[in-house]
């Protein structure tokens, strides 16, 4: 099983951007599929979860401003980001509880990163 992000970039304050995180292979279900950041120098941090029944949670930073939602045909996470700030530039990193096809227990999954500037 492996992830992959996409849709990260350079966008000036108040910009919007949409990441992707597809998850590839041989997967029995996905369960709750989450994003995080880091930021140059600062912990990871979460961002925002959704199960697969479509709940959502999200970081106080980012409410109301940014969306997760997911796709569970194509085993995909989307996270758009409206009303960037300077402060939202971070590497973006996507976060699947996966059960492989040939496996009855879950296991988490991490993404490779995209990068997200923000200038001001």
């Amino acid at each position: 099983v492996q992830l992959q992000a996409s849709g990260g970039g350079l966008v000036q304050a108040g910009g919007f951007l949409r990441l992707s995180c597809a998850a590839s292979g041989s997967i029995r279900s996905i369960n709750a599929m989450h994003w995080y950041r880091q930021a140059p120098g600062k912990q990871r941090e979460f961002i925002a979860a959704i199960t697969r029944g479509g709940s959502t949670t999200y970081a106080d930073s980012v409410k109301g401003r940014f969306t997760i939602s997911r796709d569970n045909a194509k085993n995909t996470v989307y996270l758009q980001m409206n009303s960037l700030k300077p402060e939202d530039t971070a590497v973006y990193y996507c976060r699947m509880h996966i059960i492989p096809a040939i496996e009855t227990s879950e296991y988490v999954y991490w993404g490779q990163g995209t990068q997200v500037t923000v200038s001001s």
